[in-house]
């Protein structure tokens, strides 16, 4: 339990043991069989959709400008609140859009010294970025869609065995950061041409085909960018369900032959040396170049589109990613996955469809614009109508790596040093079982179309994705670790709890407080009157004893099944 000086002061500091127990209890449940209203969101049936965004509602309480903050972002602070209510949704989202991007990833593990040779093969350093990333920068709504996009066009440290991981990933999670509000076009050649992406998946040093040793170009990243980052498996109507063929079957978007074929517009890409050794720094930021010498040259053709014979790479490339970004199947694909990352599991086939339309035409004429995208996800009168908080299938799991990000934002918590020294949370027993940046495989640390297997959601034909990643054993992980988490922070970061503390001899106000700030008052009356209970039993007659009803207050909020699922 919560740490105290004292044999009395620690039983002081243990909230009600039934309430703890049915928290984690609950929770197990959730992560065994989709209750609790986990996750959700009505029929992928085609049909005629909508084609423009649904308004988003005008007038704000503090209650929905806390969820859509939610969404948006990691966490919703007073300040982040009165903007969203003061401004209005939209104009609050464009200001977001439009802020410059704060200190990037690679220039923080410069300014902190990790370009010394002694941390050549170490990863640390990749944590510490990301979680000062993700924790301690300004440019929140950039992060936010920054990470749901390193959970589509996946890069792992983890299949990066290379000098200088920890600034391959950072300059790859920068090239993620500086897209998120582009175009998708622009990003996919970025992603392209990234070195990490290119040791990942192993376009960097792939070569034309050799026939007299039975060499051909490795098909390793023609079809993970079809499979997972532009079109997916199948053909799909605007509103994202899958067309069907004559014989009632799903239609493949492409076969082994566009595969291959694909694979040799990648051939020839490798570092860009810039004259300097092998262990260079630059050599895993800037982006590939060709060697015309390794590079195929005759014709290519995928998708319906052909690269003619004697093509240069570069004008290979181009055809190739234009084929795809022009590919119908992107905006339903892409917009589905990141309404799942942001809002819900499973939006509806017209919520899909307006955010397609939206990637296909910003109203300007312009396919692919990020911005207009990342407005549709968010402005959509689903995600904005409070009707949906009473759907028992809508709403989403709320990822564990994200759930340490918003504590951390909600609570101030600051590293003085910077350094933000968090090290992988992947552990499943003692810690998260989630750490950005290192997922187990290219595709995520969960797949988009997870179906728990033999619950209500497999019966009703929903997909739940994050409980992929959930079990038993995480669900005691996380309790066990967040503990510890709330009362003593992480390394040198620490929280304030400043408005909190000041609450802490009135439990009602004080559970309604992290109520609004941490599930925008999701909580229903017996959760939050259990939790009052068990605080109450908690004296605070001593700072140890304040510490402890602080941080249990903080702890059961999170333990919550209501605080688990984001609706």
């Amino acid at each position: 339990m919560l740490e105290s000086d004292t044999e009395s002061e620690r039983n002081e500091s243990i909230p009600d043991a039934r309430l703890i127990g049915a928290a984690a209890l609950s929770a197990v449940a959730l992560a065994a069989c989709g209750g609790g209203g986990a996750t959700g969101g009505g029929s992928n049936t085609s049909g005629t959709p909508a084609t423009t965004p649904a308004p988003a509602v005008a007038q704000t309480t503090a209650a929905q400008a806390a969820r859509m903050l939610m969404q948006a972002q990691f966490a919703a602070t007073d300040a982040d609140i009165t903007a969203v209510q003061s401004q209005g949704y939209s104009a609050w989202l464009d200001t977001q859009l439009a802020a410059p991007a704060a200190q990037t990833g690679w220039d923080w593990l410069m300014a902190n010294g990790y370009n010394d040779v002694s941390f050549i093969s170490q990863t640390q350093p990749m944590d510490y970025m990301i979680w000062k990333q993700l924790m301690g920068t300004p440019d929140q709504v950039r992060k936010r869609v920054a990470l749901a996009l390193s959970e589509i066009m996946v890069v792992s440290v983890l299949g990066l065995p290379v000098n200088w991981r920890s600034f391959a990933m950072a300059a790859y999670w920068d090239t993620l950061a500086a897209n998120a509000f582009g175009n998708f076009r622009t990003l996919l050649e970025a992603v392209t041409l990234n070195p990490a992406m290119g040791y990942y998946l192993n376009t960097l040093g792939n070569q034309k085909a050799v026939a007299a040793t039975g060499r051909v170009p490795d098909e390793n990243y023609a079809r993970e960018v079809l499979q997972l980052f532009t079109i997916g498996l199948y053909e799909l109507n605007p509103d994202g369900s899958n067309k069907l063929g004559s014989n009632g079957q799903p239609i493949e978007t492409y076969a082994q032959t566009d595969i291959t074929n694909l694979a040799r517009v990648f051939t020839g890409w490798n570092v860009n040396n810039t004259g300097s050794t092998t262990t260079n720094l630059l050599n895993v930021k800037q982006s590939m170049v060709n060697n015309a010498a390794l590079h195929e040259t005759g014709v290519s053709t995928f998708l319906g589109t052909t690269v003619p014979a004697g093509a240069t790479a570069v004008e290979a490339l181009r055809i190739a990613l234009d084929a795809m970004f022009n590919h119908a199947n992107v905006g339903p694909f892409i917009g589905k996955q990141l309404i799942q990352r942001l809002v819900t599991s499973n939006p509806t086939a017209a919520y899909v469809a307006r955010v397609a339309a939206s990637f296909n035409n910003n109203g300007a004429g312009v396919r692919g614009d990020m911005k207009a995208v990342i407005k549709a996800v968010l402005l959509d009168d689903e995600a904005r109508n409070d009707a949906t908080l009473t759907r028992s299938d809508f709403g989403r799991i709320r990822e564990p790596m994200v759930r340490l990000v918003q504590w951390a934002r909600t609570f101030n918590v600051t590293s003085p040093s910077d350094q933000y020294r968090i090290a992988d949370t992947s552990s499943e027993s003692t810690r998260l079982g989630q750490s950005p940046l290192r997922a187990a495989s290219v595709f995520n640390f969960f797949r988009p179309g997870f179906v728990p297997p033999n619950t209500a959601l497999a019966t009703s034909g929903q997909v739940a994705p994050e409980l992929q990643i959930t079990s038993e054993v995480t669900v005691a992980g996380y309790i066990n670790y967040m503990q510890t988490v709330v009362k003593a922070g992480l390394a040198d970061a620490v929280p304030a709890y400043t408005t909190e503390r000041a609450l802490l001899s009135d439990t009602t106000a004080l559970v309604d407080r992290l109520n609004l700030l941490l599930t925008a008052n999701q909580l229903s009356a017996a959760t939050t009157a259990a939790i009052r209970t068990a605080l109450a039993a908690i004296a605070i007659t001593t700072t140890t004893g304040q510490d402890n009803r602080m941080a249990a207050a903080v702890w059961l909020v999170m333990c919550t099944p209501e605080y688990l699922v984001q609706k």
